[in-house]
């Protein structure tokens, strides 16, 4: 998948709630594990940012 600009965006579900990061490189592929903080999560799903007028994808991210 394309990036825009070499940035992509990661969320991250916690128990408090949801983080959004900024990250360098393509957005990871569906299915891939991601290193955040101290482990690893997995990217389940692949979509545009859902901050309005961004370009950039998403790579929503689901703790192992």
């Amino acid at each position: 998948m394309a990036d825009h600009n070499g940035k992509h965006l990661l969320f991250i579900w916690k128990s408090s709630g949801y983080e959004l990061r900024e990250a360098d490189g393509e957005v990871p592929e569906l299915g891939s594990k991601v290193a955040v903080d101290d482990g690893e999560e997995q990217v389940i799903k692949i979509a545009p940012s859902p901050l309005p007028n961004d370009p950039r994808l998403c790579a929503y991210l689901q703790a192992l």
